[in-house]
């Protein structure tokens, strides 16, 4: 390979492939919708795990089912050796009810794919049997990971414990690459970054404990609301004021319960909620804030606070080469005017963060905002009227294939 020209072996390499996976639009879509329609929450997706493993049949692919969870392992080995590639795509929903509208809206009371997930198994689908089609470009072998749980339950960490970094014979995987489609952005186009690209998502929890007693008598009682309440704000503050705007957090309380009736004062108050961060040093100094802040603030008037910080996923790091070697594969299908830079981390969470912690990888955002939404118009994800441009489709399983045919990670041959 000495002497080659990098740019014209990317364009062999990648040659058809959208095109192909243009071809293959109506079955990926009807995929989709079939996925749609029925959603699976959790771990226990029964009826999604047959319809991928009906759709892989006839491919070629060494199929595993998992023992703890409803997912599947498809590993396709390529013509010539070479590193081992994993490709992955979550397979459950979330619990809302839909209100899209759509003719093939969940059939399923407080289930919704509103989170896209559906659309990542179809094209992860398409991307294994564009391939197939393609074992002879192929120097490895991939693996591809089609995960349940991953809104809870981390379906990502089960299935690392199964097996799924490991091949058949022993082998490590080398790298991974996972996609995430969004409405934030114009539908075809990629957006990749180095470095955090999701934040690690916690849990808090906050019970102050007071004295109950009758609303017209609160000097005979210990009310635990309106320290409740400062709490709340001081956490606020404690973020701004200690928190580095270069490596952010993001401190949400989403519930606080307090109280059964008008005329009597509880004898505790309960906060719930979440903080974000990108950073192990942001973290640990948010978790001590809160814990610092909840307890002053409740000592301040006499109640107590019972903290409980909850740790869930870490924060997703995409490799600086991995991340470049999407971007530049990328760019050769399909444009350079369709491949952008994401500037900032996206500060949700994701639970592909467990497996870039052992391979180094890359997860990207697929941009599926439908044609003529304005971008300030259009329902995000987690939001039960969100709608994807199905076109998107055929440009993600082309992605997701072109990342295991160049990884960037040089072949045996290539190393030679």
């Amino acid at each position: 390979m000495t002497g080659a020209d990098p740019a014209a072996a990317a364009r062999e390499a990648l040659s058809g492939l959208l095109a192909g996976a243009y071809a293959l639009l109506p079955d990926t879509v009807a995929l989709r919708r079939n996925i749609h329609r029925f959603p699976e929450l959790g771990t226990h997706l029964p009826r999604t795990q047959r319809a991928v493993l009906d759709a892989l049949a006839g491919l070629g692919l060494d199929l595993a089912t998992g023992s703890r969870l409803s997912s599947v392992t498809a590993t396709l080995e390529g013509a010539r050796p070479g590193p081992t590639v994993l490709l992955r795509a979550d397979m459950d929903a979330l619990p809302l009810d839909e209100e899209t509208g759509l003719d093939f809206a969940s059939q399923v009371p407080g289930a919704m794919h509103a989170c896209g997930h559906d659309t990542h198994t179809a094209m992860l689908v398409a991307a294994a049997r564009l391939l197939s089609a393609r074992r002879s470009k192929l120097a490895g072998r991939v693996v591809f990971m089609f995960q349940p749980a991953e809104e809870s339950g981390g379906g990502a960490l089960r299935m690392i414990d199964e097996g799924v970094l490991r091949t058949a014979d022993g082998s490590n995987v080398d790298c991974a690459f996972a996609l995430h489609i969004t409405t934030r952005l114009d539908s075809g186009t990629l957006h990749v970054r180095p470095g955090p690209t999701f934040a690690a998502s916690d849990r808090l929890h906050v019970s102050v404990r007071g004295r109950g007693g009758h609303a017209s008598a609160p000097h005979l009682a210990l009310d635990p609301v309106p320290v409740a309440c400062e709490i709340v704000q001081a956490i606020q503050t404690m973020v701004t004021r200690t928190v580095d705007v270069h490596d952010p957090a993001v401190v949400t309380v989403a519930s606080v319960h307090a109280g059964t009736t008008a005329n009597v004062i509880p004898a505790t108050a309960e906060i719930d909620g979440t903080f974000r961060t990108l950073s192990p040093a942001t973290r640990q100094l948010v978790r001590e804030g809160i814990a610092r802040v909840a307890h002053h603030v409740a000592a301040a008037h006499g109640t107590h606070a019972q903290v409980t910080l909850t740790e869930g996923y870490p924060p997703v790091v995409n490799d600086a080469a991995r991340a470049a070697a999407l971007h530049d594969t990328a760019t050769a299908l399909l444009g350079a005017d369709r491949v952008h830079h994401l500037p900032h981390p996206f500060m949700g969470a994701e639970d592909f963060s467990h497996v870039l912690q052992r391979v180094p990888g890359a997860m990207a955002f697929l941009g599926a905002r439908p044609p003529g939404i304005p971008p300030e118009e259009a329902a995000d994800l987690h939001s039960n009227q969100v709608v994807f441009d199905e076109e998107a489709l055929a440009t993600g399983a082309a992605l997701y294939a072109a990342a295991a045919l160049r990884p960037g990670i040089p072949s045996v041959a290539e190393r030679r």
